[in-house]
């Protein structure tokens, strides 16, 4: 084992680079105004051999602790669950894991997805000549170091589960010795017994192994990936220690304006291992992300910019900022701009959307997102660039199953302020001024001709129910036999 000396694309100047050692402590990515320990480790490592999924390698040093997740966790958000509701409709729920490490300024991108759950296998023609075509399946996909990609995906998904009510989802690409599929949350040793190629992920536990499925032509692609790793939330959707928010209001427990989108961790602290490419990357308490999306399918077009790592703050920072051009309920072919803004900061959410304020934005086809928005209190601006070619990923698609859709890098330049608003509508007291170098920033749908500006706009009917303070999931709890499903 040879620790590996180089740093690729290491920001020599950032807090965290240290060139003279292997492992690495810093506690300036995290102040201990939360009260979470600001110890951070990282370890890069070149390992025996990356032929075998299975190869026999050194054990890592930094070892992951996994614990179940309990009954009623704190900062559990709205739609934590799995949204499928048995029916035939066209259907898709795609997750999102993020881990950053800025020690060597890499990212890794974890996405699984499931499409028409109701088919467990490929259609039949005669089941094809009764629903019109369909695709269907479980995807895995991860955009990891250096912006490389690898993906495994099957038309089957009787070996894919989800929890009703919490963030708990795995899938079987490959069982071992032909032993049983997981169909819930198992223990790591008992996950590694049964599962060659798959993933199990809870809010507080991450394990799985894929292999590339050979069918990328569009990007560089690793062979095999393996990984484990315990993250302990430190933001979900809202204020910590108040109840977390619905990202989409409270309508989002209805199936209207869809797709759907929950945040369900803006900021949380990962510790244990990635093995990609030939190396293993170790970190203890790196930042760490997830989100999901569910629906009849994705925008028409949607741009999206995301960071948890930032120099010049004085706390604990998470940004999130997407929007997209979805399609009207009804059979008419009218859409409308979505977007938001959402901030964390030493605690506090700072929430941007359509119905306390107005969101603004012009996005380049590639290179360059500029968003601010504003509501009664703040004023918030942020823009990101980059100057590398971005990847494409797949994404859930009606035409073409899981198909390129969009593209992405974690080498985005940001720059992020906000404000107090003045009486008068003006920027007044400045209270945030940050930057990043390892902002994710995502570019989808189509088409992009030339740069898309945009603002949201809401009728004030639907703004007027949105500010309705509706505790959906509240009411569902005395009537739990009827609380639909993600929810």
């Amino acid at each position: 084992m040879n620790i590996c000396s180089s740093l690729h694309n290491t920001n020599t100047s950032s807090p965290f680079y240290s060139p003279n050692s292997a492992l690495i402590h810093s506690s300036k990515l995290f102040k201990p105004s939360l009260n979470y320990q600001n110890r951070r480790q990282f370890r890069r490592t070149t390992i025996q051999s990356v032929s075998n999924i299975d190869a026999n390698v050194a054990e890592p040093q930094i070892k992951p602790v996994y614990t179940p997740t309990p009954t009623d966790r704190n900062l559990r958000t709205p739609h934590s669950g799995y949204h499928y509701d048995g029916s035939a409709r066209k259907f898709f729920e795609g997750w999102y894991f993020k881990v950053a490490i800025p020690e060597c300024r890499q990212s890794f991108c974890f996405m699984y997805a499931v499409q028409n759950p109701l088919f467990r296998k490929k259609l039949t023609a005669l089941e094809e000549a009764q629903y019109g075509p369909r695709w269907t399946g479980v995807a895995a996909q991860i955009l990891g170091a250096d912006d490389k990609l690898i993906v495994q995906s099957s038309e089957e998904s009787q070996n894919f589960w989800g929890s009703r009510h919490e963030l708990m989802l795995g899938n079987t690409f490959v069982a071992r010795d032909n032993l049983k599929s997981p169909k819930k949350e198992t223990p790591p040793q008992d996950f590694n017994k049964r599962v060659l190629e798959g993933f199990q992920v809870t809010p507080l536990w991450h394990q799985g192994s894929i292999s590339d499925d050979g069918r990328n032509n569009f990007a560089e692609v690793v062979k095999t990936a393996r990984w484990e790793y315990s993250t302990r939330p430190v933001y979900g959707w809202g204020n910590v220690g108040s109840k977390q928010k619905a990202t989409a209001g409270w309508l989002a427990a209805f199936p209207v304006f869809e797709p759907h989108w929950q945040i369900c961790m803006a900021g949380g602290l990962s510790t244990g291992w990635i093995e990609w490419d030939g190396e293993r990357f170790e970190f203890e308490n790196a930042p760490s992300y997830s989100e999901k999306n569910w629906g009849g399918a994705f925008p028409r077009k949607w741009f999206w910019v995301q960071c948890n790592v930032f120099e010049g703050a004085t706390g604990e920072v998470a940004l999130t900022a997407g929007g997209g051009l979805r399609q009207l309920p009804g059979l008419s072919e009218k859409f409308e701009n979505a977007a938001l803004i959402g901030v964390h900061y030493e605690g506090v959410l700072y929430e941007f959307v359509p119905w306390n304020g107005v969101v603004e934005w012009e996005i380049s086809p590639w290179g360059c997102w500029q968003i601010s928005a504003e509501n009664k209190t703040h004023k918030i601006e942020l823009e990101a660039t980059t100057q590398y070619s971005g990847t494409p990923l797949r994404a859930p698609t009606t035409e073409s199953g899981f198909a390129p859709a969009c593209k992405d890098t974690c080498w985005g330049d940001l720059t992020l302020k906000m404000w107090e608003r003045s009486s008068n509508g003006s920027k007044g007291k400045l209270i945030l001024d940050t930057t990043s170098n390892m902002a994710a920033v995502e570019v989808g749908g189509g088409p992009w001709f030339n740069s898309w500006k945009g603002r949201t706009f809401t009728p004030e009917v639907l703004n007027r129910a949105l500010n309705v303070g509706v505790d959906v999931e509240g009411l569902f709890n005395f009537v739990p036999f009827l609380k639909p499903p993600g929810l």
